[in-house]
């Protein structure tokens, strides 16, 4: 029996359904998937790569600090569950990452000493088209099948027609350029994020909430507040005000 809520499933679904409207924040929206992602399976993390023009996966989103640097890793070494999801197409899983050295000799010790004990990766896809890929990171041997797994995959392909939305143009073409400014963008943000965990002496991931929560009140995108941050921090002294 699977453990997802599926009233909790259709709320997700819904909340990323009203994300995709013309001119959406793409960074915001994959890490929103990471987020819920992890919240639906009750896992610990997740993260989500992107395929680039040349077919190589790049870190886009991750819901904790861990998941980012593992994932980072994966994309380093090539090597890990998201890489031959990708490859294959099919979900890709280990409930045991500490025997998993043979599998994968690099990925697997670095995923144990993140703290992770297993992993269960789903592809991001839309018919034959293959985007990426979405892992999940829990901290206890887990697999995930059946109906857990469906209505994982359920919210991967939702997520995917997003992206293919926010890459096509008029005639459903795909951008290449639409991709490179979201990796871009993903660099701008993390460099405003370390420097705002310098600046309020916080970790990465409440750096980031500090700045996804100041663009969302202001009604601007992610990028836009980084970027004029880092060009000049005085710009945004609501980010830079020290909180109780």
């Amino acid at each position: 029996m699977t453990t997802i809520s599926k009233e909790r499933l259709a709320e997700t679904l819904v909340q990323v359904a009203d994300t995709l409207v013309d001119d959406f924040d793409l960074i915001d929206f994959l890490t929103m998937v990471t987020e819920r992602a992890a919240e639906l399976a009750g896992s610990s993390a997740a993260g989500l790569l992107l395929s680039d023009e040349h077919g190589q996966l790049q870190f886009m989103a991750a819901s904790t600090e861990s998941a980012r640097v593992v994932e980072l890793f994966q994309v380093q070494r090539e090597e890990g569950p998201c890489q031959d999801c990708f490859r294959s197409g099919s979900s890709v899983s280990d409930a045991e990452l500490v025997r998993a050295t043979q599998r994968w000799p690099a990925f697997a010790p670095r995923a144990v000493a993140a703290g992770f004990r297993s992993v269960n990766a789903f592809p991001l896809r839309h018919h034959r088209t293959r985007i990426g890929a979405l892992n999940l990171f829990d901290t206890a041997p887990r697999r995930y099948a059946g109906a857990e797994e469906r209505l994982l995959q359920a919210l991967a392909d939702v997520a995917t027609i997003g992206i293919l939305q926010e890459r096509a143009i008029r005639r459903g073409e795909l951008l290449t350029e639409q991709l490179q400014r979201a990796l871009n963008s993903r660099i701008t943000i993390e460099q405003a994020k370390g420097a705002l965990a310098q600046v309020h002496t916080v970790t990465p991931d409440a750096a980031f909430e500090l700045l996804r929560d100041y663009s969302r009140q202001r009604g601007q995108r992610l990028t836009e507040i980084a970027d004029a941050f880092l060009h000049d921090p005085t710009s945004h002294p609501g980010l830079t005000e020290r909180r109780p």
